[in-house]
């Protein structure tokens, strides 16, 4: 049985609009999510060690705030295209479109103002709540309206994060969940102690800048093997890795599967993630320096996350012989990527 609660959580700054932003609170007996209208940000992930102790599995900050400045997407659905588009740069029907670029060279999650910074309509569901906004043609440099809608759900141990969108004209799009986990409670000093698995035979190797190089390469004899769990701290000692920030290429078809695990040892949680999608970004937060203040005043370290966002593949709108990133009127985008919480 899920209860599902809304309540008010702030209000955005007046040059913002000053509207009010919303909290939706998702509850089973072995998971709470907590859900804001801005950004469809998960705010909170309580879920239970093996001795039944819950605890905040996610990083994120106490008050609105905190989401409304400058972060690195904590907890946010990002769009219009997740992830690098090289230069900011892409061609469609002939004619060339240029992004803002907010990641050195390239363009990040969606521009000056993705799907991150906005605020979504909501409806709340007997087990769950719909987002939904119109992004309007133009908007960030993407071509055509863009209605999109995204739905948690929570029964049981799973949360379930579906996106659909319809377009007015061709557009790329990849949505995902933008999540920093630590499974030993957000505030924890690092993730090493994680034992992760990917089943993925293949991964894109990036340059500097953090764009795929094309290649796409065999984990067989790579520290980007995963297929079989490793223990994250002694696997980037084992392999001269300063963390990842990498594309793994998944089975590709429409049908639900497992794609990750992660194990925390010394509390017992385990997640699993399962999708649709055909690739998933693993970031061990290699970017975080402890200059954001989180939770409960809790300092975020580098390494002290992870995430792994399924989406599409990064800059497939520049690679054709990436999987295609392309929505065209009178077809429906339709992702699922489902959360799984268990103890072991």
């Amino acid at each position: 049985m899920t209860t599902v609660r809304r309540e008010g959580f702030g209000r955005l700054p007046p040059e913002e609009g000053g509207r009010e932003v919303e909290k939706f609170v998702l509850q089973s007996e072995s998971v709470r999510v907590e859900i804001l209208s801005f950004g469809c940000i998960i705010t909170t992930l309580e879920t239970k060690d093996r001795d039944g102790q819950f605890s905040d599995v996610v990083l994120g900050f106490d008050t609105l705030e905190g989401y409304t400045r400058k972060h690195p997407f904590f907890g946010a659905v990002v769009g219009r295209v997740a992830n690098r588009i090289a230069n900011g740069r892409f061609s469609l029907d002939g004619k060339e479109y240029q992004l803002f670029l907010n990641n050195g060279p390239n363009s990040l999650h969606g521009g000056a103002k993705g799907f991150d910074k906005v605020l979504w309509s909501a409806q709340v569901l007997l087990n769950g709540v719909r987002f939904f906004r119109l992004s309007p043609d133009g908007e960030e440099g993407y071509p055509g309206d863009l209605k999109v809608w995204v739905t948690y759900t929570l029964s049981g141990r799973e949360l379930a994060i579906n996106y659909q969108a319809q377009t007015s004209k061709t557009t790329p799009i990849s949505l995902t969940n933008h999540t920093y986990f630590n499974l030993a409670g957000q505030g924890s000093r690092d993730v090493y102690d994680h034992k992760i698995s990917i089943e993925a035979e293949s991964y894109l190797p990036v340059d500097d800048t953090k764009i795929p190089t094309g290649e796409v390469a065999d984990v067989q004899g790579t520290g980007f093997d995963l297929r079989q769990p490793v223990e994250l701290g002694k696997h980037l000692q084992k392999f001269h890795l300063d963390g990842f920030d990498h594309n793994f290429c998944l089975h590709q078809g429409q049908d639900r599967r497992l794609v990750a695990r992660v194990f925390h040892p010394p509390t017992g949680r385990t997640m699993e993630v399962h999708t649709t999608q055909p690739g998933i970004q693993f970031y061990t937060g290699n970017n975080l320096d402890g200059s954001l203040k989180g939770k409960g005043a809790a300092t975020y370290l580098k390494h002290s996350a992870f995430c792994l966002e399924t989406q599409n593949w990064p800059d497939a709108i520049n690679k054709p012989h990436f999987p295609s990133v392309l929505l065209h009127p009178g077809e429906e985008y339709n992702h699922t990527t489902w959360l799984v919480f268990n103890i072991a």
